[in-house]
Parts: C-alpha cells; sequence; structure tokens
C-alpha cells in the first residue's frame, strides 16, 4: 500500500495521506483488542441511538444497547431530549428493559425507584430510613451528552468530544439539500453475526467488491474508477461519489440495449429506455430533467439538491461504525457494532428513512414493499436463518463468517491493498492512534 494512487481518483482537496501500518488479525479476533477499544475507541464517539419519531411526547423514550453498555434517551417537557446510563443508582439494576416506551416516570423493577424524565429521583421505598435523609430530589440519573441532527439523536460518553455538529463533518452541509428532518424511517432490521464489527467496515470502506459481490449493480450503478471520487476527512470520516443512472464503464454497456437495472429506472420517470439504444450514459442527464420537471408532481421536493444528488449515489462512512448511504428517495443507514463479550461477533443494524410523499402509502425497501409508515418492517434475527436484511446487505454479509474464518489462519500476515483501499488502510491507521496510542509496524 503506498499514499499515491495511480488509478483510483482521490479528490485533491479532501485526501488524507496514509502510513502503510500492517493491519494486523488480532483486531478481528483477539479480546485484549475488543477491551482497548472499549477503553479507548467507544467512548471517544458520537453514537447514533435512534430516530427522533420514537420521541413525540415528554416522557418517551429509546433504549440503545451497545455492547455491555446501555443507554437511555428521554425527551423532555422543554422538548428538548437527555440520555441517561440505563442503569439505577441503588443497586445498578437497568431501568429500561424495551427497545421503546413511554412512561411518566421510569422506574427501577427491583426496589421501585422512580425517575423523572430528567432523571431526578423523586420516590423511594421507605425514604426515611437513609442515613443522609430522603435522597428523593438529591439522586439524579447518571447522564451523558445528547444531542440530534435531522431525524436522528445521539450520545456520547465522553465530555472532550467535539459537538455533534462539528463532530459529523462535512455531513451538515453535503447533505442538507436532501431535508433529511421529517424522513420516515420504514424499515428496522439487526441481526446477529458471527464476525468482528471491522469486517463490514472495511467492506463500507471500499468499492474493490462490488463487481464480485454485487454484480447486479454495475447495470445502474457506475463502478468504475476513472468515475468514482473518493474523499478522506482529518476527522476519520470518509465518503464515496458513484455516478448513479448510469452503467458501469467496466464492460460495454453503451452500444447496445439499455440494460435492466437502467431500463426500468429511466420507465419510472416517463422516459422510454428503447430511445436510448447506443447511447445508454444520456439516460442520467434524461432522468435529471425528468426529476426537474415532474418530481413535485410525484410527491417530491427535489427543491434544494444539486443534480448530482439527484442522481447519483454518496456513500458517507462515518468513524467508525456508521455509513449513510444517500439518494434523493432513500436514506440507508448501515452499522456494526461490537458484541458484548466476544470479539468474532457482532451485532449489524440496517435501517432505511424515506421522504414524506403525499402521492405514495408504499415504498419499495430493500426486502420488498412495505407501507410508508414509521418502523413498517422491524425486526432483529440472527444471520443466516433465512431472514433477510436487504438484498445489498445480505450479499455483503454473506462475506463475513468466511473471512473472519480466514483471519484466524497463521497464513495471514497482515492485508495486501490496491490504491483504491485506502480508505480500509486510513481507517484502521485511525483506530491504531486511538485504541493503541501509536501505529503498528509497516508492511515490507
Amino acid at each position: 500500500m503506498t499514499a499515491q494512487d495511480k488509478i483510483s481518483r482521490y479528490s485533491p482537496e479532501f485526501d488524507v495521506a496514509v502510513r502503510g501500518d500492517t493491519i494486523t488479525a488480532d483486531r478481528y479476533i483477539t479480546r485484549e483488542w475488543m477491551e482497548l477499544e472499549n477503553k479507548h475507541l467507544w467512548p471517544k464517539v458520537w453514537h447514533l441511538g435512534g430516530v427522533l419519531a420514537d420521541l413525540e411526547e415528554e416522557g418517551d423514550f429509546i433504549r440503545h444497547n451497545f455492547g455491555k453498555e446501555s443507554v437511555v434517551m428521554v425527551r423532555q417537557a422543554d422538548g428538548s431530549v437527555k440520555a441517561f446510563y440505563n442503569t439505577c443508582p441503588h443497586r445498578g439494576n437497568r431501568l429500561v428493559l424495551g427497545d421503546v416506551g413511554s412512561a411518566p416516570r421510569l422506574t427501577c423493577g427491583y426496589h421501585g425507584w422512580q425517575f423523572d424524565p430528567d432523571g431526578t429521583l423523586v420516590h423511594v421505598q421507605d425514604p426515611d430510613d437513609f442515613a443522609g435523609g430522603n435522597p428523593c430530589g438529591k439522586v439524579t440519573l447518571s447522564e451523558l451528552r445528547c444531542d440530534t441532527w435531522g431525524p436522528f439523536v445521539f450520545w456520547c460518553m465522553d465530555d472532550d468530544v467535539a459537538p455533534l455538529h462539528e463532530w459529523l463533518w462535512p455531513y451538515t452541509e453535503r447533505l442538507a439539500g436532501y431535508k433529511l428532518d421529517n424522513w420516515v424511517r420504514v424499515l428496522n432490521v439487526s441481526a446477529d453475526c458471527d464476525f468482528n464489527w471491522k469486517i463490514i467496515r472495511d467492506n463500507f470502506n471500499e468499492s474493490y467488491h462490488l463487481p464480485t459481490i454485487h454484480p447486479e449493480l454495475a447495470t445502474f450503478i457506475n463502478d468504475g474508477l476513472p468515475t468514482t471520487v473518493f474523499e478522506m476527512y482529518e476527522n476519520g470520516h470518509n465518503a464515496m461519489w458513484m455516478i448513479g443512472h448510469q452503467a458501469t464503464s467496466r464492460k460495454d454497456y453503451v452500444s447496445g440495449d439499455v440494460p435492466p437495472g437502467l431500463y426500468e429506472a429511466a420507465e419510472a420517470w416517463g422516459i422510454d429506455p428503447k430511445e436510448y439504444r447506443g447511447r445508454t450514459a444520456d439516460i442520467r442527464e434524461a432522468v435529471i430533467k425528468a426529476k426537474r420537471e415532474r418530481g413535485a408532481d410525484a410527491g417530491y421536493d427535489y427543491s434544494s439538491m444539486t443534480d448530482q444528488q439527484l442522481v447519483d449515489y454518496f456513500h458517507c462512512t462515518l468513524f467508525p461504525n456508521l455509513t449513510i448511504t444517500m439518494s434523493p428517495e432513500q436514506c440507508q443507514i448501515l452499522r456494526t457494532e461490537p458484541h458484548p463479550t466476544d470479539p468474532e461477533k457482532c451485532v449489524f443494524q440496517h435501517w432505511c428513512l424515506y421522504p414524506p410523499n403525499a402521492k405514495m402509502t408504499e415504498v419499495f425497501t430493500p426486502v420488498g414493499m412495505a407501507p410508508l409508515k414509521h418502523d413498517a418492517i422491524a425486526r432483529h434475527s440472527v444471520y443466516g436463518d433465512g431472514v433477510s436484511l436487504g438484498f445489498v446487505a445480505d450479499q455483503d454479509l454473506s462475506i463475513g463468517t468466511t473471512q473472519q474464518q480466514g483471519l484466524n489462519s497463521r497464513g495471514f500476515k497482515g492485508c495486501l491493498l490496491p490504491g483504491q483501499e485506502k480508505r480500509v488502510q486510513r481507517f484502521h491507521e485511525k483506530l491504531n492512534d486511538m485504541v493503541l496510542g501509536h501505529p503498528t509496524a509497516a508492511r515490507e
């Protein structure tokens, strides 16, 4: 791996040099690495806790279990949201056992201690039996930082981490035109998986796998290196712009008929694909024009989107474990989180949000049609049990277990990466800096 790339395109404005640290197997398989991540990584980043649609009224709450930790986000009387560790200050029992709910007070199921939505203790059994007097009004739940962006609520364990909107840069600017604030989470699925959380993060940090793992995407997403732009930012986040509504340049999809996928995408906007035989690359501009002319009639608000946002795919990877894939009609959230105790397991989560549309009652999700309403499809499963997490996500996850097995081999000496996978290299060097406090030896 070298810092100089001869084929893949890295934005000259947003590029970061890499050192060439060896990407070792121990980070995927050992408890030592897992414990170092728990100590030095996870407290130092913002975590996506849920969506504001679950927090409409005072007392509404969301629980987010993360590794061994558990956090509760609660809507306040003034409309703000507070986050608390999900542990009773009495003897540590978890207060909230469900993922979402609403209650005027958070009540511990062990001894009945009760807390107002702002975390203040307001009721205990036998209040006069405490040496310091009645603890009500004096004791509070342990609070974490909490903030919102768009339809999302985030939490953070460390007071020294940059404020959320600063930490999210540049996505607060780059995604503003999509007007995400009132988008609806229709798909909310997750699964337990038999591989380390970083395996799928590596996968989302590169597009090298698209021709082999997702060959069907090639007919309407151009995954060719000359047209794909990669960006890397100093804060560890990175991005990839892929041209949509255009077939891959890796094969000749231009001189003949419009291929499937691109064919249907054209028809959806009243464009006759037969008229584009031999010039299929022109469909992209035709779709831009059609969306500008007919988008409002179809119930969409494209007014603040650029032409590029109307047809292309913006793949945003937030360090360390969150990915947002944007198109004008869908926002995908893809995330892996660590297993509480086993470094060779993780939890994979897949959300899909859609813009509200008065002309539509259903939307096409990665697992099929669903009503355009909050969490129309919500389920948790075990990967491999036959329950789909989305047709593309299923393909991504299909390599996870076998890669985990291969990383346990004595024959694996460290990753050997092409230039287009520099984002993978950067991800692990950022991990080395945070988790180890120093780089590992460079591969010779």
